[in-house]
């Protein structure tokens, strides 16, 4: 009997889908966002397998394991789509380098536990918790109707040895100097969440008669939303009045336009709680910068846009949005010339923080030029160190005033 052998092979194809966006405010806007975004797509299509696999072999290892495509390390291209600006004035800033390892931190309150910590995989310090309980600011904040809040955060084991999710929390607090209990605390919230497998979710609601049907609830489903644990998101929210807006990353996971339709809904507390995580780099800021009229009216723009891990000059992801900015002035109008200009705070040595602060004028220059082609002769470059401060540098926030970038139209 013949024996007879049949082999089959089997093909597999991908495909690239590339999106546009077209803002269309203006006409020359218009033409200014199309040609940036041209110029990104073919950044992003020529990218070259040595810089994919060196950002590979820096992979989170839990990331790795959990979920490759979600473990890449962010750059700027991939915020090509990120549209979120943060606020004008910072108004509330920690990143805990007023505290001590291993200590609670300073600026907060808890009816747990939480540490400060530092971590190999992640520069900075970190507010540790890992537990049923929560952390939240100890004083009350005073938020205004429109602003921006933005924090790196890490999902970690909790005790019983696996990844436990978190919950954060917008809050208008009953209590002022206490704690405000239950599901639904405060007098109104917001809450963001993390599952313990990583599916993020929100809730809205407003604790009175009036309020009691206006509650919003829902989830971002899709695997390449899902947080993984020992991998650092940036989380950025965006409220104008009624609208809220939250950004994981790069993406937009939830956008709702009536999610507080009271008036007298005033958040004044936020507050992780319930899970397991590392948090860092806590920023609320005020006022929506209006770049064109300031660079092109006054002259000069003070922007806290623009991001940089401690005593580094590489411009992080999530500063896309200013920067593109900059480049549609600069594309609506070709013979604008500008000055970038870095300043630091004042922790270190004077002459280490004028040579980070010329360095990193230097990185935002390469990166307006690299990404949106932008002729490197209409932009000079400097930096003055601490020597120009805007605010003492008494706290975490004036440190914060004092990291800034300045734009000067030549």
């Amino acid at each position: 009997m013949k024996t007879i052998f049949i082999c089959l092979i089997t093909f597999s194809l991908s495909a690239t889908v590339n999106a546009q966006i077209i803002n269309p405010k203006r006409l020359f806007e218009k033409k200014a966002n199309q040609a940036i975004e041209k110029k990104v797509d073919e950044t992003l299509n020529n990218k070259s397998k040595k810089e994919e696999t060196s950002k590979d072999k820096e992979l989170p290892k839990e990331a790795e394991k959990v979920n490759p495509s979600q473990a890449a390390l962010p750059s700027l291209q991939t915020y090509s789509r990120f549209d979120f600006i943060p606020g004008e004035k910072v108004i509330f800033f920690d990143d805990f380098t007023q505290d001590n390892i291993g200590d609670f931190p300073a600026l907060w309150n808890t009816n747990g536990s939480a540490e400060i910590v530092t971590t190999n995989l992640f520069p900075g310090r970190w507010m540790k918790f890992a537990s049923r309980n929560a952390i939240w600011t100890d004083g009350l904040l005073k938020l205004p109707d429109n602003y921006t809040l933005e924090f790196d955060v890490i999902p970690i084991k909790s005790e019983e040895g696996r990844m436990a999710g978190y919950n954060f929390r917008l809050l208008q607090s009953i209590n002022a100097k206490s704690y405000d209990h239950g599901s639904v605390p405060g007098k109104a919230g917001f809450l963001f969440s993390c599952e313990y497998y990583g599916r993020t979710g929100y809730r809205t609601y407003i604790n009175d008669a009036e309020g009691a049907d206006l509650g919003l609830s829902g989830y971002k489903d899709g695997q390449q939303f899902y947080q993984v644990e020992n991998y650092k998101y940036h989380i950025s929210i965006w409220v104008q009045k009624a609208r809220l807006r939250l950004y994981q990353d790069a993406n937009k996971l939830f956008d709702l336009p009536k999610a507080f339709p009271l008036t007298d809904v005033r958040f004044d507390r936020i507050r992780f709680e319930n899970g397991a995580a590392m948090v860092s780099n806590i920023r609320i800021a005020v006022g929506t910068p209006d770049m064109r009229n300031k660079l092109i009216t006054e002259g000069k723009l003070v922007s806290y846009g623009i991001y940089f891990d401690v005593n580094k000059d590489v411009v992080k992801p999530e500063s896309y949005g200013t920067l593109k900015e900059i480049a549609s002035v600069l594309n609506e109008n070709p013979t604008f010339k500008i000055k970038i200009v870095g300043h630091t705070d004042g922790d270190g040595a004077d002459a280490a923080n004028l040579d980070l602060s010329k360095r990193r004028a230097a990185a935002v220059k390469t990166e307006i030029v690299r990404i949106f082609s932008i002729d490197s002769v209409r932009i000079e470059t400097d930096g003055q160190g601490e020597s120009q401060p805007v605010a003492p540098n008494d706290s975490p926030s004036n440190k914060a005033l004092n990291r800034r970038v300045e734009f000067v139209k030549l």
